[in-house]
């Protein structure tokens, strides 16, 4: 199937620091392009892949699984690592477990990680049903846009495939190992009113992790896609300043310095 319009994935060639950007469940490279973009035009290295099933229709997401979502955030972390001195992760929702989950496995070649409203659990007692329910029922309604800015919109599939659903949950209980892999600095924004993923997901990570090095930024104006929301700005300032901190000069002659 075709890509939808906009949910196409962004490279960008710039300097030796280097940042992989992981988009979140049932949405695409889209809702993280604004993000992407800002860092690129600030001298950084940028990829924000597609994952597998996703920006094209539902159906396509039914036949994906969970490794086959990391596996294409872990080979775009490796080729990042050849190109650049430094890389960093960073993810909404989904994809923010997807960059701690290359955090923890990937040690000292992840020089540190910024997630946005990061998802540790699926809620609600539908998740215990999804074992079964995902063989009676091919869909539940979709979680794309939950934005509080007005005309703002996610590029996000508007079913969610329960198979695909199912998935996700058993890769949320695996990465909850391993968090405590986790040792690099991180910086965490979350919403203080999100309708996808609730605040207990951003403490129960804050509360695995292993890093010393840890900030914790609260927006205050926006809902679950922060990145397209009214906090935007600020998450792609705060994260550029967190980059910056760790890794002070970006990329080579002629590309611009972070901070």
């Amino acid at each position: 199937m075709p890509v939808l319009p906009g949910a196409e994935p962004y490279r960008h060639e710039g300097g030796e620091v280097g940042v992989l950007l992981c988009h979140g469940f049932t949405g695409s490279p889209q809702s993280l392009r604004p993000w992407a973009e800002h860092h690129a035009a600030r001298g950084l290295t940028v990829s924000l892949p597609l994952l597998p099933g996703h920006g094209t229709r539902w159906e396509d997401m039914q036949l994906t699984t969970w490794q086959d979502w990391y596996a294409e955030v872990d080979r775009e972390l490796r080729v990042l690592t050849e190109r650049c001195s430094r890389v960093f992760v960073a993810g909404l929702s989904m994809g923010g477990a997807l960059a701690l989950r290359l955090a923890a496995r990937h040690g000292e070649r992840v020089a540190g990680a910024v997630v946005v409203n990061p998802a540790n659990r699926v809620h609600g007692l539908s998740a215990y049903a999804l074992p079964v329910a995902r063989h009676l029922v091919r869909t539940t309604k979709g979680i794309a846009s939950d934005i509080a800015k007005p005309g703002a919109a996610e590029l996000g599939y508007d079913r969610v495939p329960l198979h695909a659903a199912h998935s996700l949950r058993t890769f949320l209980r695996r990465l909850d190992g391993e968090l405590p892999q986790v040792t690099q600095p991180l910086l965490l924004l979350r919403s203080a009113r999100d309708h996808v993923v609730p605040a207990a997901d951003s403490a129960r990570v804050l509360s695995r992790v292993s890093s010393t090095d840890v900030t914790e930024i609260v927006l205050e104006h926006s809902y679950h896609v922060a990145t397209l929301d009214k906090d935007a700005d600020r998450v792609f300032e705060e994260s550029l300043a967190f980059i910056g901190r760790l890794a002070p000069v970006v990329g080579k002659e002629g590309t611009a310095a972070v901070g």
